[in-house]
């Protein structure tokens, strides 16, 4: 049964007194804020924080936590997003005191394993990248492509070239065009075919010597391995551009395809995606870049180095772009993934691309009839179906089922998005599920692909939240508690 009482907002359940904890009086001289502050610093008052018990605080948390979706209680097939289960042991790991009880500010003698293992995993990304040089510092995937496109910006300019544009296919995440115009170049769209490969002739069209990358997803959003993606990166390179690897969907192929030996000059990991560090809440994140050996010297700073046998933060990198994050990363999800390396070893990586794959097109084949799939019969690790005739013939859109799921215990797929696929739902079961579990999502789509519109319509059923206004909630969040 759910508790909607304390599932309330909490300062609904504050009550003027009420304590969940009693700090002891103060032990050390007071002075006066005014003395140590400038005035304008100085709050009138204390904050109006709520006021309630333990037994309160335990029970809203525990009871708003119940309402949550994640990989530990749902299947969660969350396309271009690789939600894979987080395996507990990693957790342990990157808990061990030898490892989170240390300070960034320590002296780097007294830092030397964390620093070993931080260098290891420096190798093994440039290892399974294909890649000379690798920094551990950026924070997030989206964070690391911007990271990467200013250690371009910085190698134009230091060979005294000026080039203005990136250009990024029409079927990319929308952190590209992002990442591109807060880096300071111009974003320019390159269409993509009816098959969902690069559009050649359009890319031959605005390929010039102003550009300063091309951005690609390899495999893409569409799940889809780009058969041409050596043509495109001789004729980007032919004319002195750089090719960006947007590595969110390397779940596909570890141990199995190298985006340097492809012609990537430089990547972002998410470990979050495939290396399995926990995913979603906005964070915390990380998001490690490898680049070519030309392109180090800019790379953000400090790396870690090894020098006979010792270990230690290169802050000497006179090229280098800065630092773009405070300490040295977040190293606690770093750990994670560095666990989830070491425990499958180079075999079992590749194990892990080739259930993803396989997982995905065990799907595909069992929905495909009912959600056709525009871009054809096989995928790599996530495909991109379509709700396009059920729209059309029984007034079901991708966003009815994708409501609908919740009431039968399933996260949704992601939905309209890539935006060349109409109704599109981006299905993405990672290598961490059984095959009865696919099975049962695939009878759960068949089920409510035959049930009243109507239902659909309101679904879910379920929820404490059915619908919201959902562009509202965006464009005008109610973000403080008014009585």
């Amino acid at each position: 049964m759910q508790n909607t009482h304390d599932t309330q907002l909490i300062f609904e359940l504050s009550k003027p007194g009420r304590r969940a904890a009693r700090l002891p009086a103060c032990d050390v001289p007071e002075h006066a804020l005014d003395t140590l502050l400038p005035a304008e610093a100085i709050a009138a008052g204390p904050p109006a924080l709520p006021e309630v018990s333990e037994p309160q605080v335990v029970r809203h948390f525990v009871n708003l936590s119940t309402q949550n979706m994640s990989v530990d209680t749902h299947f969660y097939p969350l396309g271009s997003c690789t939600m894979k289960y987080n395996p507990k042991r990693n957790e342990r790991a990157a808990a061990m005191p030898g490892l989170s009880d240390l300070h960034p500010y320590q002296a780097e003698e007294t830092l030397q394993g964390m620093l070993e293992l931080l260098y290891d995993m420096q190798e093994i990304l440039q290892e399974i990248s294909g890649l000379q040089e690798c920094s551990l510092q950026p924070a997030a995937g989206a964070h690391g492509e911007f990271a990467a496109l200013l250690v371009a910006a910085a190698y134009y300019r230091d060979i005294g070239e000026t080039r203005t544009k990136v250009l990024v296919p029409d079927n990319a995440h929308g952190t590209n065009p992002a990442s591109a115009a807060m880096a300071g170049f111009e974003s320019i769209t390159v269409k993509t075919t009816a098959s969902g490969f690069v559009d050649l002739d359009d890319l031959n069209a605005k390929l010039d010597e102003r550009v300063a990358v091309f951005m690609i997803t390899n495999p893409s959003t569409l799940g889809l391995f780009e058969p041409n993606m050596r043509e495109i990166a001789d004729r980007v390179h032919a004319l002195g551009g750089l090719i960006y690897l947007d590595g969110a969907n390397m779940n596909a192929i570890l141990g199995i395809s190298r985006p340097g030996d492809f012609g990537a000059d430089m990547q972002h990991y998410n470990p979050h995606k495939t290396f399995s560090g926990p995913h979603g809440g906005g964070g915390p994140g990380a998001g490690p870049i490898c680049v070519t050996e030309k392109l180090a010297p800019y790379l953000p700073a400090p790396i870690v180095r090894k020098e006979d046998g010792r270990f230690r933060l290169d802050h000497d990198m006179p090229k280098s772009i800065g630092r773009v994050r405070s300490f040295f990363g977040n190293v606690g999800v770093l750990l994670r993934a560095y666990a989830y390396i070491r425990t499958h070893g180079p075999d079992g990586l590749r194990r892990i691309s080739e259930n993803a794959v396989l997982n995905a097109n065990y799907v595909l084949s069992r929905v495909k009839h009912i959600l056709p799939v525009p871009q054809g019969h096989r995928c790599m690790h996530e495909f991109v179906a379509s709700a396009s005739n059920l729209r059309r013939d029984k007034d079901i859109s991708a966003m009815d089922i994708a409501k609908r799921l919740l009431d039968y215990g399933y996260h949704a797929p992601t939905v309209y998005f890539p935006l060349t696929v109409p109704e599109a739902m981006m299905i993405e079961p990672t290598e961490s599920e059984s095959k009865e579990t696919l099975d049962a999502f695939a009878e759960v789509l068949f089920r409510i692909t035959e049930e009243d519109a109507t239902l659909l319509h309101d679904a879910p059923h379920s929820t404490a939240i059915s619908r919201p206004d959902e562009v509202r909630a965006a464009r005008q969040p109610v973000l403080s508690y008014s009585p």
